[in-house]
């Protein structure tokens, strides 16, 4: 139960999954994407893989903590208590079922979104059993009273824990700095004020709002042909209200300043975050920056940043840079962790590195490895029915063209180092950048 709930597969379905595993062919065509609605309004999106005698599905609905307001923690706690009693069955039958079919079962949230996945064999007996319990998770959680207050308990425990943790304050406090007054500054995983005083009616509203039909994206992977398809996707949702989409979320606000928040800690160690806003998923910029920042800070132990912070000076043990996505402006982030009298040097050289790949962009050896880099592993990110189906809920999500997988890696080959040194100078502004410390004194 909770936020992921996986069951045990017997080992021949491991087996299997690894024979097929070894079966794929990196060279191999991504398969067919087919898309669909169904009558209340669904998105269905479906890849027919009979090799594997499996079928995942994935639920998602734009229902993320963005949707929280003043309710802060509402959409993870809606979330965790989808399967603590749906239907006729308790929490513990609801997990016996998926159990004695060998599925696993797993739900969550992200600032954006909330899901619901599935992955069950595709024999008729096993696959009915686990897609009924599943279809009552979905349609017909109780919300029940002792349920909420156990699982209020949960995440309030949880809430202390960030608390105690410098790298969960810091993400935290960085979060907040870059979008004061937009709703990615709500942290999904609440506050107390409001799991405190949660009720199962608010819950309820919730649920009964984005949970519906129009909300919904449903991705289907596995051993089915389109019409079976068509029938799980329609089944699932048929008892769903067909309600509304989300609204579109408002537009991020570029930083105006430089900002810098230090919140002391007792440890040896400090973590250090720097970024502004960064680029949404459908931003014409986003294979350059990509791109540009695989080389910078994305690509581990031979990146830019790993090369002068851990290499040459041993400020910290790892360094990353990341553009995070999302339907609006998701962070661009630097961060790190250093010696507590290191911090200001740590700082420098991360500002001095990011700077001088802006006015110079990358050399012709960078570029070509990180295209190399880039491409070559691309098909190990699609070559599994599991990274398939988050594929699927992405391009569905965030209104991706359907040739998205297909055009990746042309898209990635296709970016020159003038358009990195352009594109990081246009979009990036290191005298407007916030500034996360979280440590104790040097």
């Amino acid at each position: 139960m909770g936020v992921t709930n996986k069951n045990r597969f017997s080992g021949y379905v491991f087996a299997i999954a690894l024979l097929v595993v070894n079966l794929w062919v990196p060279a191999q065509a991504v398969p067919e994407i087919q898309q669909w609605t169904t009558p209340n309004g669904a998105r269905i999106m479906f890849i027919a893989a009979p090799s594997l005698p499996m079928v995942d599905v994935r639920v998602t609905f734009r229902a993320g903590s963005v949707r929280d307001g003043e309710h802060m923690g509402i959409s993870r706690l809606t979330s965790k208590l989808l399967d603590e009693g749906a239907g006729d069955w308790s929490a513990i039958e609801i997990a016996e079922r998926f159990d004695a079919t060998g599925a696993q079962f797993s739900s969550g949230t992200l600032r954006d979104m909330a899901w619901l996945s599935l992955r069950t064999l595709s024999d008729q007996k096993e696959f009915s059993h686990a897609l009924a319990t599943f279809k009552a998770v979905l349609t017909q959680p109780q919300f029940g009273d002792n349920a909420i207050s156990r699982i209020k308990e949960s995440m309030l425990t949880s809430l202390k824990s960030i608390e105690e943790s410098p790298s969960a304050l810091g993400e935290r406090g960085f979060y907040q700095a870059l979008y004061s007054g937009h709703p990615y500054a709500s942290p999904p995983s609440g506050n107390d004020e409001f799991l405190k005083s949660a009720t199962a009616a608010q819950i309820k509203a919730f649920y009964a709002r984005y949970y519906v039909a129009r909300n919904a994206i449903i991705s289907i992977v596995g051993d089915l042909d389109r019409k079976a398809a068509q029938v799980l996707a329609e089944d699932l949702v048929a008892s769903l209200p067909q309600g509304e989409r989300a609204a579109d979320l408002p537009s991020v606000t570029a930083l105006e300043a430089a900002a810098r928040m230090r919140t002391e800690f007792p440890s040896t160690q400090t973590h250090i975050y720097i970024g502004q806003p960064g680029v949404s998923r459908l931003d014409p910029d986003y294979f350059v920056l990509y791109t540009g920042n695989y080389i910078l800070g994305g690509s581990g132990l031979v990146s830019r940043l790993s090369e002068e912070v851990r290499e040459k000076r041993g400020l910290s043990y790892s360094v990353y840079s990341y553009f995070i996505p999302m339907e609006q402006s998701g962070p661009f982030q630097m961060k790190l962790q250093t010696r507590n009298d290191q911090v200001d040097e740590a700082l420098q050289v991360m500002r001095d590195t990011l700077q001088r790949f802006i006015d110079d962009g990358p050399t012709d050896k960078e570029l070509g490895a990180a295209i190399r880099g880039i491409t070559g592993g691309f098909p190990l990110r699609i070559d599994n029915n599991s990274k398939l189906l988050q594929y699927l809920a992405v391009i569905a999500f965030y209104d991706l063209p359907m040739d998205y997988l297909d055009t990746f890696p042309s898209r990635i080959e296709a970016v020159t180092g003038e358009q990195i040194r352009e594109t990081f100078k246009r979009r990036l502004n290191p005298k407007r950048m916030a500034t996360i410390i979280v440590g104790g004194q040097g």
